[in-house]
């Protein structure tokens, strides 16, 4: 069962817990075919690499950082507040230059930063634990603090277009083995402006698709044209990069599952006898 405390913090317990891990291991075993070695990044990022991506204009409503506190305000502050203390106040905090990222392909993109590729690119996969400010939590449906499956491209037009055609494939193929009544529906990506050339070729080739089961997305797939390469310099070849990732909320995928097959152990055992 599951023990929820205020602000959108779950805890997951040992058969919950095992249940994410399986389902993990089958979306790693789609990131090895497709040839994608596993990293693992910091929690936080530097706020100047989120802003490289217009991160705050975007997604201020999401937004979160991480601050010092400063020690010499801080002790003034416990002596006259009643203990313990519900809120620490802004003006004992350090301005902040690190954020809360509310992806985990960020990362991927900062660390390739600069760089150039081979001509056909390269697969990626990390797992992160990412953050969201929601106005309303639920459960493990939405919560403040999740883990994050992405499988990314960065490569050429082509390749980071096929890489969406065949995870659309793979994430249907494996909804149905586990009979997931999954629709995939187009969203909206507001690193484009609605009125620019890129927001206009959505629809010719989509650039957020989500895989929805009972109304809740469990995970998308997302084609972000040259935007990251711009912003990173990356290069493929003599080409800026294109990119597109898969993604997967993890805790959303153990809430399905146990709902579909009526308990964690269930669920279990219906995901490694995927083999």
């Amino acid at each position: 069962m599951t023990t929820v405390s205020d602000n959108g913090l779950s805890i997951l317990d040992g058969g919950q817990l095992r249940l994410l891990r399986a389902v993990d291991t089958v979306f790693r075993r789609l990131a090895d075919g497709w040839d994608a070695p596993e990293f693992r990044f910091p929690f936080l990022m530097r706020c100047t690499d989120l802003d490289r991506f217009d991160y705050y204009d975007n997604f201020p409503h999401l937004g979160l950082t991480a601050s010092r506190l400063d020690p010499e305000r801080v002790a003034p502050l416990l002596a006259e507040e009643s203990r313990p203390l519900e809120r620490v106040p802004t003006e004992v905090m350090e301005p902040s230059g690190f954020g809360l990222p509310s992806a985990a392909c960020y990362a991927i993109y900062v660390d390739l930063a600069g760089t150039t590729l081979p001509a056909g690119g390269t697969t990626r996969t990390t797992v992160g634990t990412c953050f969201r400010n929601e106005n309303r939590y639920d459960g493990l449906q939405r919560l403040l603090g999740f883990s994050m499956r992405e499988i990314v491209r960065i490569g050429p037009e082509d390749e980071a277009k096929n890489h969406v055609l065949r995870a659309k494939d793979a994430v249907l193929a494996l909804c149905a083995a586990l009979g997931l009544d999954v629709r995939l529906e187009v969203a909206t990506d507001p690193f484009f402006d609605k009125n620019s050339g890129k927001a206009k070729m959505q629809r010719l080739f989509p650039v957020k698709e989500e895989f929805v089961v009972d109304g809740l997305a469990i995970g998308s797939v997302n084609y972000h044209r040259n935007f990251f390469g711009e912003r990173c310099a990356i290069q493929a070849g003599d080409d800026t990069a294109h990119t597109s990732c898969l993604a997967f909320g993890l805790e959303r995928w153990v809430h399905t599952l146990t709902l579909r097959f009526g308990s964690t152990a269930a669920a279990v055992s219906a995901v490694e006898s995927l083999g």
